[in-house]
């Protein structure tokens, strides 16, 4: 009987570990793609500029960095 219980009790606890982990991972679900023939008017900050807005800042900040070094040497 006791073993019994642990086991219910065991599968009790997966089953809401289970469904809590279920709903995580649907708000961690990408947004659906937009389809190819829709209209291409994506703003500047959209998600799919993002990587490519990162190397700019990245180059900027390199060439900044850069810059500041060949200044401080004499």
């Amino acid at each position: 009987m006791r073993a019994a219980l642990s086991i219910l009790g065991l599968v009790l606890v997966m089953a809401i570990v289970l469904t809590v982990m279920k709903k995580q991972a649907a708000r961690l679900a990408p947004p659906v793609a937009v389809p190819a023939s829709a209209p291409s008017d994506t703003p500047v900050n959209s998600p799919a500029n993002a990587p490519q807005a990162v190397r700019q800042q990245l180059q900027q900040a390199m060439e900044q960095a850069a810059s500041r070094a060949s200044d401080a040497q004499p």
